[in-house]
């Protein structure tokens, strides 16, 4: 078997499902037994960890960070043996933590991916142990690519960027929710508002993306001297918005730090 899921919550069995664009030879097991679910509804494997830590070459662990020893400590015996590749995607943990819990340096792949790898729009940044191997990471490379956008970073980096990719979904999602809101004080009915601000958002990210301006630069064109823009934007700098935008990120970059101890 080419990839094991050892823990499948929504991140797991969201890369799980996309990765299955790209193989069909895929394992996964929970606790819960939950996703048996997801594997009978993809065509593939349900098994116990014990089994997929046996069995598959490249396992992912998609279970919490303060679980991961726990779970590892029955299963080190059979991965130090094994040698396959590991990749977690548990957020505050290092490589080198993670090969302190096996008990040896395993090839690790750390990963810190968001939930738009549902719909293939994931952003996923990584981070590779000496031990991965260049071919053996451009593989794994192409068979993630339906997730969505794969980007090498530096592993020291990995809890600020959890603190924005990875935990950037549920701030656009409050930010969308409070837009429609205030549309529908305006009159527009709520659905209507939230799939305009949608729209609205993910638009605007592509100009960004496309571009490569700044964006307070793509924020000056929108808005005209004395003009509703203004007063909106005018409105945001008064309630605080960026500092806020701001303290959101940089406190969940330090809780991601204590994951970690």
């Amino acid at each position: 078997m080419k990839y094991g899921f050892i823990g499948c919550g929504h991140m797991g069995g969201a890369i799980a499902a996309r990765l299955c664009q790209s193989t069909k030879e895929i394992a996964v097991s929970d606790r819960s037994g939950r996703a048996k679910t997801l594997a009978d509804s993809l065509g593939i494997a349900y098994m116990p960890a014990e089994e997929i830590a046996a069995q598959c070459d490249r396992i992912f662990l998609a279970v919490k960070p303060q679980m991961l020893r726990g779970v590892l400590e029955s299963l080190r015996g059979v991965l130090t043996q094994r040698k396959p590749l590991i990749i977690s995607m548990a957020a505050g943990i290092e490589i080198s933590a993670l090969h302190e819990m096996l008990g040896a340096e395993l090839p690790c792949i750390r990963i810190m991916p968001n939930t738009p790898v549902t719909v293939g729009m994931g952003l996923i940044p990584y981070s590779r142990s000496s031990g991965v191997s260049d071919s053996v990471l451009d593989d794994w490379l192409a068979d993630m690519t339906p997730c969505g956008r794969l980007d090498a970073l530096e592993e020291r980096l990995m809890d600020a960027v959890g603190a924005l990719s990875g935990s950037g979904p549920a701030y656009m999602y409050m930010f969308l929710d409070a837009l429609a809101d205030g549309a529908a004080v305006c009159g527009l009915p709520k659905g209507k508002a939230l799939d305009y601000a949608a729209q609205t958002m993910a638009g605007a990210a592509e100009m960004l993306l496309r571009s490569g301006q700044h964006p307070a630069a793509l924020k000056d064109a929108v808005c005209s001297p004395g003009g509703s823009t203004l007063a909106g934007v005018q409105a945001l700098e008064s309630a605080s918005f960026r500092s806020a935008a701001m303290e959101c990120v940089i406190a969940a970059c330090k809780r991601n730090q204590e994951l970690g101890k």
